[in-house]
């Protein structure tokens, strides 16, 4: 059985989202929530890439595979 402390930090880590993703049309923002989101983007995202404020700007056509990307690296991003 578990314990109110695991059962929280399960229900915590289903909640947890990483990104805000907004679709602007031609380019969508990846708005970066967690310290893991911050991380992610310094390490994956070449530093010429475009930023909104916080949020990385990117082409539509390479959303897809972004996303594909952070799933695979265990974040969550939510569209807006």
């Amino acid at each position: 059985m578990n314990s109110v402390n695991e059962t929280r930090q399960e229900v915590q880590a289903v909640r947890r989202i990483d990104f805000i993703v907004r679709d602007e049309g031609t380019i969508w923002l990846f708005t970066p929530l967690t310290p893991a989101a911050f991380e992610f983007l310094a390490d994956h995202i070449q530093s010429d890439a475009h930023y909104f404020g916080q949020s990385l700007a990117v082409e539509h056509r390479f959303v897809y595979d972004l996303l594909i990307g952070l799933r695979e690296h265990g974040l969550k991003a939510v569209r807006q």
